[in-house]
């Protein structure tokens, strides 16, 4: 059994050495790297990522990525394929075929019959001068020195390699298509990303209760509203449904605390006449901001210029948006 000093070396040392690989990757892109994005944008097909092993899993999160950001991609495996899985390729295709040694039988097989159908392809190797390098229209360079593995025999260093350097070519497509939150956000519809995108005011107070009451209520009246609706707030409108103030139960602690006679007062004497509000058709991330700037945790939703609701920084918490 190692010792926790050993431990921890070994694991220091493993982080060292991808974030060196890394950085020697960096080095080594080139005209071939920016060819390759050119190819990509231009194509009116999709992106078909392929490997065997290690490499195919690392596609496999290349593929996410490229669809997560405005890129269409498709996995296929390298020992699939030479079984039927390549009649999913179409004449427009881009494929990106990744291997280490780019010599495996697997790879020495399938390359010949992606490139005698017309397709581009694109080689992410560790050996440049391997057969999948010499059969690529493109060669993205992901050479390392030496697994992070102490055998050097576990694909480690090799994988983080290529998982960088898809990651690279992902955000330069991004870039290059100009995909923003936006559209980052039709593709992560129940992220707390697309919840900030998308939603509104309108549907986080629409789910709440509506507390209202007149300037003339009493103070019972404005307990039992507050208390009945659990908003620990209570919005104070007219006959025509316009606001003219809000009550909260801190307004409330406020009005005892200064040994006021309640029995007299009226919810125009206690509420709050300039109250923090929203239209219902902002985003709720809006709300958020009106609401941390403002250090409340209320917020009026109003319709035109119409009560419509409140909105509780619970609300937000609750969708995740916080």
């Amino acid at each position: 059994m190692k010792s926790k000093k050993s431990i921890i070396q070994s694991a220091v040392s493993t982080l060292e050495l991808e974030a060196a690989a890394i950085l020697n990757v960096a080095k080594n892109i080139n005209d071939d790297f920016e060819k390759a994005v050119s190819t990509i944008l231009q194509s009116k097909g999709r992106v078909i990522v392929t490997g065997i092993g290690k490499s195919a899993i690392i596609a496999q999160k290349i593929v996410a990525t490229f669809n997560s950001t405005g890129t269409p991609a498709i996995f296929m495996h390298a020992a699939d394929a030479i079984h039927g899985d390549l009649g999913m390729i179409q004449i427009n295709d881009v494929i990106i075929c990744l291997s280490k040694s780019g010599n495996t039988p697997e790879i020495k097989v399938l390359a010949p019959l992606l490139k005698s159908a017309g397709n581009k392809l694109i080689g992410m190797v560790g050996e440049v001068n391997s057969f999948l390098a010499q059969q690529s229209d493109l060669i993205l360079n992901a050479t390392i020195e030496k697994e992070a593995c102490p055998h050097n025999l576990a694909p480690t260093t090799s994988t983080t390699a290529q998982l960088a350097l898809g990651d690279a070519l992902a955000i330069c497509l991004l870039e290059c298509r100009e995909f923003n939150e936006r559209d980052f956000a039709k593709y992560h519809p129940g992220g707390a990303l697309g919840k900030k995108l998308y939603l509104k005011a309108r549907d986080l107070a629409s789910t709440n209760e509506k507390p209202s009451i007149k300037p003339s209520a009493s103070v019972k009246e404005v307990l039992i509203e507050i208390s009945k609706n659990r908003l620990g707030a209570v919005a104070v409108v007219d006959d025509e449904n316009r606001i003219l103030g809000i009550i909260t139960d801190g307004d409330i602690r406020r009005m005892l605390e200064n040994n006021l006679n309640i029995a007299t007062l009226k919810a125009e004497d206690i509420m709050g006449k300039s109250p923090k509000s929203i239209q219902y058709d902002a985003l709720a991330v809006e709300a958020l901001d009106l609401i941390k700037t403002n250090n409340i945790t209320q917020l009026l939703v109003l319709e035109q210029n119409s009560y419509f609701g409140i909105i509780h920084l619970h609300d937000l918490l609750n969708e995740g948006i916080m």
